[in-house]
């Protein structure tokens, strides 16, 4: 690993107090902004934030006007459209007023995560209801059916808990750890979903604050500028709809995955690697870190022999937790089989998903069974992710590790069929921490937040049992193209007017990113 830059150590830059008072420029206004967008999700989710049928909010006339009336839906989808994309305005124009990544850059930080995140964590669920299908497999483990064989069609009335309805059959991809913490909420709340999905709240809460402590702290082993590291992934919109918004359990799996590596990088191993087992009985994904955590443990330098030796140890030590974890359960490794769920369904922008349905639509044409060939492609994409995968594991520097471990990471994602908008707040904080340059990858970065803000604002919209339709599909519709071309008019206005925020996407120097020291 490299050792931290000297002028950066323990977050502190080699500037005078005076000096500090100009590292911002008036981050005032931009918090305040981004706190306004964060207000407008609260508002706009009480009118198409996903509610469960048996909520008792349904009874409240404030929500019963906001969600069967025309006016109150319209204004619920604008606020959520225009929340979204003023966030990301806020959060870019931060980025712009700091002109030293130093101590003061850090506090506006912070308060942008505070400011923003906080009124999320009031909202009704946006983005996604995942929320809901955690009741339900928490609801499976109280009544002690088996979550890993059954879906949650297995409990009676499960409809009214809210879940999306590709849940009713699926089994749970989930680890142990996990579980547990979905049947102690529902144990606790008596299956009240609202005090539930506060509870759930918390807990992704507690990954948020994991991220905002370890991310700079990755960042200064890189000898990368632990704050503005803080300020591309913390205070991101993309992460803070998420994971407060959205209540995603990827939240507490990437900040307890982001903590382990940081201890294994500091020769602490055995804590990081407990850390990162639990991170993978949150979600099995983050098993991908072990080989390289193996390596780390080995040293710079290693024999391949020692090396094996490592790998050995390091897989024996966390999959000999995993298995006490599955005894204590005795449910065993079931999360196995609910892996291949993700992989079933396929996105129009997702490489390898694009290409199957292209091809599919194709032989279809022609009489020929299309979704078999495009299942091939899925498969061929599975090959090739395990490829890249093996590569990064055997080739490449010591010193370059953790960048190895995110690239390998992102192979994961960008090669599935499906990517959804947190599988890229994954990558952020890997790729934050080992160095996003100023020019087109900082780009990169602004165009993919905005383009997944746009999309689930568009997609995610809970409307169509409400408004009042012969053809619920087509009120649908509307509805959801209404939010698309809102955000996607910001989105524009972001890109090619604004006489603030455009420069960003167009400058090769972009103002107020220059330093990173």
């Amino acid at each position: 690993m490299t050792v931290p830059v000297p002028a950066q150590k323990a977050g502190k830059p080699a500037l005078s107090a005076d000096a500090a008072l100009g590292e911002v420029d008036n981050a005032r206004s931009p918090l305040m902004a981004g706190f306004v967008g964060s207000m407008f999700l609260v508002i706009g989710s009480l009118g198409v934030g996903w509610l469960a049928p048996v909520s008792e909010l349904r009874r409240l006339p404030l929500f019963i006007w906001m969600r069967t009336e025309g006016v109150g839906v319209s204004i619920s989808i604008v606020l959520v459209a225009v929340g979204g994309m003023l966030l990301i305005r806020a959060w870019l124009r931060l980025g712009q007023r700091v002109r030293v990544w130093g101590l003061e850059a850090r506090k506006a930080t912070l308060r942008a995560i505070v400011a923003w995140g906080l009124p999320m964590a009031f909202t009704v669920p946006l983005f996604s209801r995942d929320v809901y299908a955690y009741i339900g497999q928490g609801r499976l483990m109280v009544e002690k059916i088996n979550p890993y064989e059954n879906g949650i069609s297995a409990l009676p009335n499960y409809f009214q808990l809210g879940a999306d309805k590709m849940w009713t059959e699926a089994p749970v991809p989930y680890g142990q750890l996990f579980l547990w913490i979905e049947q102690f909420v529902v144990w606790v709340t008596n299956v009240q979903p609202e005090a539930s999905i506060m509870l759930f709240r918390l807990v992704a809460l507690v990954g948020v604050a994991l991220c905002v402590v370890y991310i700079p702290k990755l960042a200064e082993l890189h000898g990368v500028n632990p704050h503005r590291a803080l300020w591309l992934t913390a205070a991101n919109p993309l992460f803070l709809t998420n994971f407060i918004a959205s209540i995603h359990n990827d939240s507490l799996m990437i900040g307890l995955a982001l903590a382990g590596l940081y201890y294994c990088a500091t020769r602490r191993v055995i804590r990081g690697i407990l850390l990162v087992t639990l991170s993978i009985s949150v979600k099995p994904i983050t098993v991908v870190f072990l080989p390289f955590i193996g390596l780390l443990w080995a040293g710079k330098g290693a024999s391949w022999p020692r090396r094996v030796l490592f790998w050995f140890l390091t897989a024996a030590l966390s999959l000999g937790v995993l298995y006490a974890m599955s005894l204590f359960n005795g449910y065993g490794f079931g999360w196995i089989k609910g892996l291949s769920a993700p992989g079933s369904v396929a996105i129009w922008y997702a490489p390898t998903g694009l290409i199957g349905l292209i091809v599919a639509s194709i032989l279809n044409v022609f009489g020929v069974d299309g979704w078999g060939v495009a299942q091939w492609v899925y498969d061929a994409g599975k090959v090739l992710m395990v490829g890249a995968v093996g590569w990064l594991v055997f080739r490449g520097d010591y010193d370059r590790l953790i960048r190895r471990l995110t690239l390998a990471f992102a192979a994961i994602v960008v090669l599935s069929p499906m990517i959804q908008s947190w599988y890229v707040v994954w990558l952020l904080p890997l790729f934050a921490v080992t160095g996003i340059r100023n020019d087109w990858q900082v780009k990169a970065v602004y165009f993919v937040v905005a383009f997944f803000m746009i999309y689930g604002i568009s997609d995610q919209l809970d409307v169509f049992p409400y408004l009042q339709s012969e053809d619920l599909g087509l009120a649908l519709t509307l509805a959801r193209n209404a939010a698309a071309i809102i955000a996607l008019l910001f989105a524009v206005y972001l890109i090619f007017v604004d006489p603030k925020t455009k420069s960003l996407f167009r400058k090769r120097d972009l103002p107020g990113l220059r330093p990173i020291i």
